[in-house]
């Protein structure tokens, strides 16, 4: 059988050649800042809140693209927005960074990463930053939220355990931190909901497979919804990228909770 010209034997070939190619085209040009908005139902009951979560940005003078995500985010109108770390890795890109993560228009509540830190980042700018938006940035502290229906409380990731106060009773309690692997160090405490970031996905994921491979601290913790001890876990891949501008199948991500 011909196609086009080809025998199918040569077409196949042709096509199987192809593929290399256009697999690094994606993962370089095309998923990089293709977000995905993942909407995540975190209760059967009616809807007190919603809280959008993002992480790892990375920013590195890319002005448009962290400007598409925060449209991206005002569209969905949330409540409050959640960040688990790692705003910039140079801090010569922090103002920048703030000055349009400032055009968020609901309260950022965050904490931070090993970037944030590494980087030598000002906190008390930051935080400044957060508080003018109505949110906080948390270092081993709480944050309520919905009028007192949720606690944020928000891990700094320079210890192996949060040193944190404990979940408070009656109300939904949720934990930021910025290590995965921190959920398997959150012994008695169990939490409604934590949320996680630093794994980036692995950014380059094989299809069936996972990821080739992942930081430190994350443990079996790659990307996505896990149950443990403390809580369920979500891991967001992230809306940056460490070292190379490549993702492949593992676009970077809002994640959007309805409480």
């Amino acid at each position: 059988m011909k196609i086009g010209g080809m025998t199918r034997r040569r077409f196949l070939f042709s096509a199987l050649g192809c593929a290399p190619l256009l697999a690094c085209a994606d993962a370089r040009w095309l998923e990089p800042e293709w977000v995905k908005v993942r909407h995540q139902k975190s209760t059967s009951g009616a809807t007190i809140c919603r809280l959008v979560h993002i992480t790892d940005i990375h920013h590195k003078g890319d002005t448009a693209y962290l400007e598409s995500v925060v449209r991206k985010i005002n569209a969905l109108s949330p409540d409050a927005v959640c960040f688990t770390g790692d705003i910039v890795e140079q801090r010569v890109y922090l103002p920048e960074a703030l000055s349009i993560l400032a055009k968020i228009q609901s309260p950022i509540v965050g904490v931070p990463g090993n970037h944030d830190y590494w980087s030598g980042s000002d906190f008390h700018e930051i935080g400044h930053a957060f508080y003018k938006r109505g949110g906080a940035w948390l270092l081993n502290e709480q944050f309520p939220i919905a009028g007192g229906k949720i606690l944020l409380t928000g891990a700094t990731c320079m210890e192996g355990r949060p040193k944190t106060a404990p979940p408070a009773a009656g109300v939904n309690n949720i934990m930021l931190m910025h290590y995965p692997i921190m959920a398997d160090r959150l012994s008695p405490h169990r939490y409604d909901l934590l949320l996680a970031g630093h794994s980036h996905g692995g950014q380059v994921r094989i299809p069936f497979y996972g990821a080739i491979m992942v930081p430190y601290w994350v443990g079996r913790y790659q990307m996505g919804m896990f149950q443990t001890a403390a809580g369920p876990l979500y891991v967001n891949p992230g809306l940056g990228y460490l070292v190379a501008r490549v993702r492949f199948c593992c676009r970077p991500e809002i994640t959007v909770f309805d409480i």
